[in-house]
């Protein structure tokens, strides 16, 4: 749970990073000041009684102007990172998340039968929900839904930057839910359409994955495609299986290779892609799969600068503001209590 007062500097991301380079400065100032004071004999008087201030070390007064300077270098490094404009997107509220720094996007996952071939290791299934939650760590600010279809489709998840249900989601797909046999691409495209909204921001992606061809539902998957180009939506294909369709499988006789099913239809894989401007992928093993999805993400990114998609949700500086006022307020409250300035 995020606390309403956070300045946990590794939680946010900054808009005007630049800034933060001045941070490094800080001890240089901390050190002028230290060697400005000691300097300056007298310059703190004390207020106190002469036996209140015979009881008192010296070292101990000397603790306290240090504590004020430090004080003071950690309120202008507060202010400095104000000025770096800081955005955490866990603080963020989602309904006003539709800033085009993210992108919103929907995982189309197969979860027929077939996706328990193991050319894959466990499986074909694991695999893709491993790489699937890397995909989702990967992502800040984007808003991430996920759609399973076998004979037919359904939302597992609507687009939400709560990642960690999303992550839950995807950890409870399998191939043994009831839901009805074969390979409905059409129809799994087509719900995931329907789960990007109208109002969305202007880059929407859909990530497609399946091992099969479309042997079920009642909307074909060029059908489901002009669907999602009229809204303006890429969809990324990835098929999955090894390329040469055999598996290596140790028994106590040694190696031997097993023959793998796989009625992967590549050409309409590519035919989405290519309606809808996007790209077509083939995955043959774990890192290859991994490979895809990072080089989906460079596309988008690349697509998003193109475009000038750059505008940014508004900065939150308020809470560094709030800690630099409150330390200064406590620094110049010990100044006042036990110090006051030579006149």
């Amino acid at each position: 749970m995020t606390m309403p007062f956070n300045i946990r500097i590794w939680e946010y991301d900054f808009f005007a990073p630049h800034w933060l380079w001045l941070l490094l400065l800080l001890p240089l100032l901390y050190w002028y000041l230290h060697q400005k004071e000691r300097k300056k004999q007298g310059f703190w008087k004390f207020t106190g009684t002469v036996s209140n201030q015979q009881q008192l070390r010296s070292n101990y007064v000397e603790w306290v102007q240090k504590s004020i300077l430090l004080i003071f270098c950690l309120v202008v490094g507060l202010f400095i990172i104000a000025l770096a404009k800081p955005y955490n997107w866990n603080s963020a509220d989602e309904s006003n998340n539709n800033y085009q720094h993210g992108i919103d996007i929907i995982l189309a996952l197969d979860i027929s039968g077939s996706m328990l071939e193991q050319d894959f290791y466990p499986n074909r299934m694991e695999v893709a929900k491993k790489i699937a939650k890397e995909f989702v760590d990967g992502r800040k600010g984007d808003r991430i839904g996920l759609v399973a279809f076998a004979g037919a489709a359904y939302t597992s998840c609507p687009a939400t930057t709560d990642y960690d249900v999303l992550k839950k989601q995807i950890t409870q797909l399998n191939c043994y839910a009831n839901i009805e046999s074969g390979t409905a691409i059409g129809v799994g495209l087509g719900t995931a359409v329907t789960r990007l909204r109208n109002d969305s921001i202007p880059s929407k992606v859909i990530i497609l994955l399946t091992d099969g061809s479309n042997n079920a539902g009642a909307i074909s998957p060029q059908e489901a495609a002009e669907l999602a180009k009229a809204k303006n939506i890429r969809v990324y294909t990835i098929g999955v299986g090894s390329e040469d369709g055999m598996i290596k499988i140790e028994t106590p006789f040694g190696t031997i290779q097993q023959p793998v099913e796989s009625d992967l239809d590549e050409a309409t894989l590519q035919q989405i892609a290519s309606i809808t401007n996007a790209h077509y992928f083939r995955a043959t093993d774990e890192e290859s799969l991994r490979a895809i999805y990072k080089e989906i993400e460079k596309m988008e990114q690349r697509k998003i600068i193109d475009h000038y998609f750059q505008a940014e949700p508004p900065a939150m500086p308020k809470n560094f503001l709030i800690a630099a006022l409150i330390l200064a307020l406590v620094g110049w409250s010990v100044q006042q209590l036990l110090f006051k300035h030579h006149e």
